[in-house]
């Protein structure tokens, strides 16, 4: 399973947070109206983005156990101060390998933000066959569907957007990736297990303002150029020269598509 940095996952939750599909918000927080308490296992939790977005929809007595690989991640957690009537244990887990062990135990929501789109194909068909197994709604969030809006448009924008898809495809540590495609993958899994899906958009939006979000896609984008795209280096930095000074110009704007799923059995509440 691949690591993300502390320092990426901070640049990016503010937007997390603002791109959260209310609708499928309203969903998850629905299943679980008039009961008490709700016990959560969080899958590749990072550094607890998922905890913060959801404790307000969800039951006033909520028990989360974050799960991640990375030690450091899990760090960030233990240091955050949950309110009282959450209770928030974290476990190291290779999720790649270990996928069953994260979740054992009594449980009532599997989450999940970010991670369907790094996963292959039998990884997250292991995931829906355990998870169906057990009867648990769940709800993932942000996974990336490929989109993406840049205003105003450069040259090879089009082309540096192919190549960073196409390299969504690569082993993210859980083998080959479903990359945009994952979203529509899941719903059909859980809908084939007997599942009610609820699907929503929850895109980045980026403006003038948001700079060093902005340049951290482009450089997403321009790093992975060379495996994936014929534009030569010359070409590659000089469309990141271009797309920075309209950064620094204030003349900016990206969306960026994501989609938001919550699965629930049928015939649960």
């Amino acid at each position: 399973m691949s690591e993300y940095s502390a320092d990426w996952l901070a640049l990016r939750e503010p937007y997390d947070l603002a791109a959260r599909n209310a609708a499928v918000l309203d969903a998850v927080a629905c299943a679980f109206v008039g009961q008490r308490a709700v016990s959560v296992v969080d899958l590749a939790c990072g550094t607890g983005s998922t905890l913060r977005a959801m404790r307000r929809h969800l039951p006033a007595r909520q028990s989360w156990r974050l799960v991640d690989n990375s030690l450091t991640l899990l760090a960030r957690v233990a240091s955050y101060r949950s309110p009282s009537h959450l209770t928030v244990a974290t476990t190291a887990v290779d999720l790649a390998r270990d996928l069953e062990l994260a979740l054992d135990g009594p449980l009532d929501l599997v989450t999940t933000s970010a991670l369907l789109d790094l996963v292959s194909p039998e990884w997250l068909d292991r995931l829906i066959v355990e998870v169906a197994a057990r009867r648990l709604p769940f709800y993932a969030a942000l996974t990336y569907d490929g989109r993406a809006v840049t205003e105003p448009l450069a040259r090879y924008d089009l082309e540096l957007l192919a190549g960073f898809n196409l390299h969504q495809h690569s082993n993210k540590g859980f083998g080959p990736a479903l990359g945009p495609a994952a979203a529509a993958r899941a719903a059909q899994r859980f809908e084939e297990f007997g599942y009610t899906v609820v699907l929503g958009q929850s895109d980045w939006v980026f403006g003038p303002d948001d700079r060093a979000i902005q340049e951290a896609v482009f450089v997403g984008w321009a790093k992975v150029a060379p495996l994936t795209t014929t534009l030569s280096p010359d070409e590659i930095s000089g469309w990141l020269a271009w797309r920075r000074a309209h950064l620094t110009e204030g003349r900016s704007r990206l969306r960026i598509g994501h989609i938001d799923i919550f699965a629930r059995p049928i015939g649960r509440r």
